[in-house]
């Protein structure tokens, strides 16, 4: 596969009427511009056939290895019939046409790619291929319902045939057809097939270009010193051994710190350690891991109460009148996101105009936030996205974007911006803390009548998007509400700053609601001395997906008959962006150590795209899961992150992987997302297997390190 990267500008020239190439798009309510000059104008444009019959995909999602560069062209070559094989990705600039209606902005986040592209993708290649049609039938003065697309090509009777590419010319002159007809899913060629990656051959033989990988003509790197407490700025600076040190060309001083700029990356970091900064450190400096738990207890029992969803029945009377009460607490630490790939961009500032080349989740917002920092027009601005060698919601930030375009502007020359390791974990935007306040009253048969949940926690959307205070924040609300059976609940959150810089971390916060209110039915489980299993069930009576889901993951980890020896099993139960899905992880427990050995999956997420990219997007997320339940948090002293790189900040390794069980329901439901909901999941599911395995309830999670305080 080639992929192409080019300006929005470059690409809309270079497939105009002068190469008598197609390119439309999803008409939104607005009519397909018109071609002028041998130019086309095409503000919302997603497919482009070329007279070599090529058919790109201009993809509005980036590709961070969850596969979008293969499942948002199945969706164009389902509806075109044309060869999969054939069809070529080019990343979309930023503009308003490729914003994701879920999330409201250009966004490649929140398990919403095949979502959002679902319809509006099979919409674009059905409407392309009803111009390809009639301007078959015009050429050759026949009815269009005579014809019919195949392969790349309209087919006619007595032998007459077209290919796309012979035809786009004529076809980029017709209105966009205002109604399509969609296939029946049952007709589906390539939708819903296991399908290899298009993308794969270019990662395998390196030419796949990430931001790492980006070179332009006399650019140079640099390597930025920021304060090691978050927020801090620069008093004073003394570069002189920096400026004598090998390769150094220039040593600047922009808001986040002082970034050593040098012929290569490895002498701009040599250099970069013999600066000596003078640090006003700010408020961040009083922070400590103890003091934002102290203050997250403290706002529970005063902040504001923000109901998640209205209540139902009256909890506080059915706890009063409830003979047997449970309550716990749950923790969730601060997280680092971790990509495999560290921050970096490479940008290129000129005359009042920049140019951006690297990985982001967030094309619009790196857009803005460049022409904020350097005071030019977002119009002056030309962003090319790379390959994302992970993402997580981190790169959803575009803080090291910005660095490098004030670096580049600063120079006068093309930089490349690279954070160490070390750089990347302490300088995160990281998972919120999180305390969550259960309690429920239980009747005669052990069933609940009447639950109150409570989560206080940082809001990542006030700080990133400017929530107003007091709002309830939807992305808080994730996994929140339970549903199981229970005919009182009141479902609250409480937002409190902590004061130290949060971002959304791959599930949000379905992570933080999933532990605690699976957790949580295990433990009414317990209290009611039933099996969990068996208990969750009767509540789901009304609630025939969980139940489904719930029963095929009990059955296939062979629930209820014994475990291997030295063996446990523990389940959880959530739906998540869509898709319903059940965990049963087993595990042993050896010197305070948690190993798993195997996690059985079930999951119904509706129609899919791409089963094969679902089981790997189920796989990763598992693993991605198990190394924070397991192993991993932020800590802060003194405002400064305690963890540096793997050695403290461990990713589970591939020896300590699980075998992976999946299950996927077949489903004519609508789609749902796969990026995530596997990840929040895997931590309850471990947590209830090590309450079987040891009789502890451990509510804090990392849990090994809690395990071995219990």
């Amino acid at each position: 596969m080639k992929t192409i990267n080019m300006n929005r500008r470059h690409f809309l020239q270079s497939s105009s009427a002068v190469t008598g190439g197609l390119m439309m798009g999803v008409t939104l309510g607005l009519p397909l511009a018109t071609q002028a000059a041998g130019t086309m104008y095409t503000p919302n444009a997603w497919v482009h056939i070329a007279d070599d019959n090529t058919v790109t995909l201009l993809s509005a999602r980036s590709e961070m290895g969850q596969g979008v560069y293969t499942s948002m062209p199945m969706l164009i070559a389902e509806e075109l019939h044309v060869d999969l094989r054939k069809v070529k990705v080019a990343i979309a600039p930023p503009g308003k046409v490729y914003t994701n209606a879920l999330l409201g902005a250009q966004i490649t986040g929140g398990s919403t790619s095949v979502r959002d592209g679902w319809e509006k993708l099979r919409v674009a290649g059905a409407q392309v291929r009803m111009m390809l049609i009639s301007a078959a039938a015009a050429k050759w003065n026949v009815d269009a319902s005579t014809l019919r697309a195949e392969n790349g090509m309209v087919l006619g009777a007595n032998g007459k045939k077209a290919t796309y590419g012979s035809l786009a010319e004529a076809a980029s002159k017709l209105p966009v057809p205002e109604k399509v007809t969609l296939k029946d899913p049952k007709d589906f060629t390539i939708v819903g097939k296991a399908t290899r990656r298009l993308d794969t051959p270019s990662k395998v033989n390196g030419t796949a270009e990430f931001g790492i990988d980006v070179k332009l003509p006399g650019m140079v790197y640099a390597s930025l010193e920021q304060c090691p407490v978050i927020g801090g700025t620069v008093k004073s600076f003394d570069a002189s051994k920096a400026k004598a040190m090998p390769g150094v060309i220039d040593v600047v001083q922009i808001p986040d710190g002082v970034a050593v700029v040098a012929d290569s990356y490895w002498h701009a970091y040599k250099a970069r350690k013999t600066l000596s900064v003078q640090w006003d450190e700010g408020a961040v400096a009083a922070i400590s891991g103890g003091s934002m738990l102290e203050g997250i207890r403290k706002a529970a029992d005063t902040g504001k109460v923000i109901p998640i969803i209205e209540a139902k029945g009256d909890t506080a009377a059915a706890m009063k009148s409830s003979t047997k009460i449970v309550k716990a607490e749950y923790v969730s630490p601060l997280l680092a996101h971790a990509t495999l790939e560290p921050q970096n961009f490479t940008a290129d500032y000129k005359n009042g105009k920049c140019l951006l080349i690297g990985p982001t989740q967030f094309q619009q917002g790196a857009e803005g936030g460049v022409a904020a920092a350097l005071g030019i027009k977002p119009e002056d601005i030309t962003l090319k996205t790379t390959f994302l060698g992970g993402g997580f919601g981190r790169r959803l930030e575009v803080d090291f974007i910005v660095q490098a375009a004030q670096i580049s502007k600063a120079v006068g020359k093309p930089v490349k911006l690279v954070w160490s390791r070390e750089d990347d974990t302490t300088h995160d935007f990281y998972r919120p803390m999180a305390l969550n306040q259960l309690s429920a009253a239980l009747g005669a048969d052990g069933k609940p009548v009447a639950l109150d949940f409570k989560l206080t926690s940082q809001s990542v959307t006030q700080r990133a998007f400017g929530l107003p205070k007091e709002t309830l924040d939807p992305f808080m609300a994730e996994a929140g509400v339970m549903p199981y059976d229970i005919p009182n609940t009141q479902y609250s959150l409480v937002i409190h700053d902590s004061g130290l810089r949060v971002g959304y971390w791959r599930s949000v916060s379905h992570a933080l609601n999933a532990f605690a209110n699976e957790s949580f039915v295990d433990e009414m489980a317990a209290a009611a001395g039933k099996d969990p299993y068996a208990y969750r069930m009767s509540l789901l009576e009304k609630q025939p997906r969980f139940a489904n889901v719930l029963k095929m993951a009990a059955d296939k980890a062979g629930w209820g008959s014994p475990a291997p020896a030295g063996r446990f099993r523990g389940i959880a139960l959530m739906e998540g962006y869509d898709t319903y899905m059940a965990q049963v992880a087993e595990i042993s427990v050896k010197d305070k150590q948690i190993t798993v050995h195997k996690v059985t999956v079930v999951a119904d997420l509706g129609r899919m795209v791409n089963p094969d990219t679902v089981q790997a997007q189920i796989q990763s997320s598992i693993v991605f899961g198990l190394s924070a339940a397991l192993n991993n948090q932020i800590t802060l002293d003194k405002g400064r992150v305690q963890q540096t790189n793997f050695g403290d900040y461990p990713v589970l390794r591939m020896f300590e992987a699980p075998v992976i069980d999946i299950t996927l329901v077949p489903s004519t439901e609508k789609p749902g997302g796969i990026g995530e909901p596997a990840t929040a999941l895997i931590a309850p599911a471990v947590a209830n297997a090590l309450f079987a395995a040891t009789g502890k309830r451990v509510r804090n999670l990392p849990l090994n390190e809690n395990l071995a305080r219990a």
